[in-house]
């Protein structure tokens, strides 16, 4: 939908994991981004009290610039939903199946969408014996490189799993692809410019990924067009098939053969002054304001209210319904 500038937009930023400051510094930017195009802009640092200050704020729509659990997991979606606010991004479903990397990559099965070999671990059982390594085990639903950990040997993946069950209950064991790592933004089902992440020290960490200078991001990237547009074709696919909406961002590592194996899929990209997704929108002409005000027009509600909208094909009630702010 199209949003007139003289709504309130509010910006919810902040919020609940461990991804909070570089969600503060995200929404710090498209917040100014939003006031440079004129529009009346209120920043809601999310949290529990986040129901009475949207009430308080009277805003129209939401511009979610919240990263990790409650933001990008399905948790505010499902509160603006209620609250008949729309909002950018993904819906609540969309949202909870890209947070859970094993979800994800189980839905992704059979879309031709090349998947590294996984294995999931349970806290409480015995670590396992029989994998190849190295193997890298993440927490499903970390972020920002939080949770990841690249095992050569038996000693490290059982300090790594110690580790990542602090955090979560379930960790993804995948097998380690060597190679180029590299980013696919999709703004509204279509593929932007591949970005290639090179860090300059070996691994994209967390100081890496937000430290300035500590990676150099190579954009379009200087691959094969073939696997360009592989990779382009699989990032839509996944958007397309996990039902997202708005910007989302998929990662891939191309191993020697060219192919470029699917690692994750973000709903709520970062907006930060290193962020991937302008980077990549810039190289088609998007300037940082411009991308920011594409994605609040595309702001929706995707539920249907059963109470007060007759819904004329009952059978399709759990499809997406874009809705208006009433």
């Amino acid at each position: 939908m199209t949003h007139s500038k003289t709504l309130t937009v509010g910006v919810l930023m902040g919020g609940m994991s461990s991804e909070r400051p570089i969600s503060l510094k995200s929404g710090a930017a498209v917040a100014e981004a939003l006031r440079s195009r004129g529009y009346t802009v209120v920043e809601i640092d999310v949290g529990p009290d986040t129901p009475a200050k949207l009430l308080a704020a009277g805003i129209d729509v939401a511009w979610l610039a919240l990263h990790g659990s409650f933001g990008e997991d399905g948790c505010i979606q499902g509160l603006l939903e209620i609250m008949r606010i729309p909002y950018t991004g993904a819906g609540v479903r969309g949202s909870a199946i890209a947070m859970d990397k094993i979800a994800s990559k189980r839905l992704l099965r059979g879309t031709g969408v090349a998947l590294p070999e996984d294995s999931v671990w349970r806290k409480g059982e015995p670590f396992p014996s029989d994998l190849k390594f190295p193997v890298v085990a993440k927490t499903p639903n970390g972020g920002s490189t939080i949770g990841i950990h690249i095992c050569k040997d038996q000693a490290q993946l059982e300090a790594a799993l110690v580790d990542c069950g602090m955090l979560e209950n379930e960790i993804l064991l995948e097998q380690f692809v060597a190679g180029r790592e590299i980013t696919v933004a999709v703004l509204k089902g279509s593929a932007l410019p591949v970005v290639e992440i090179r860090p300059i020290d070996g691994y994209f960490d967390f100081e890496a990924k937000y430290t300035k200078g500590k990676t150099e991001y190579l954009v379009p990237a200087p691959i094969a067009p073939i696997v360009a547009a592989t990779a382009s074709q699989h990032a839509e696919i996944a958007y397309r098939t996990l039902g997202l909406s708005g910007v989302a961002r998929a990662d891939f590592i191309i191993d020697d053969a060219g192919i470029p194996w699917f690692l994750e899929i973000n709903t709520i990209p970062g907006m930060t002054a290193t962020s991937l997704t302008p980077m990549a929108a810039g190289a088609t002409g998007v300037c940082f304001e411009e991308l920011v005000e594409i994605t609040l027009q595309a702001a929706q509600l995707h539920i249907v209210r059963g109470d007060t909208t007759p819904d004329p094909s009952p059978q399709n009630g759990a499809k997406h319904h874009p809705n208006s702010h009433q």
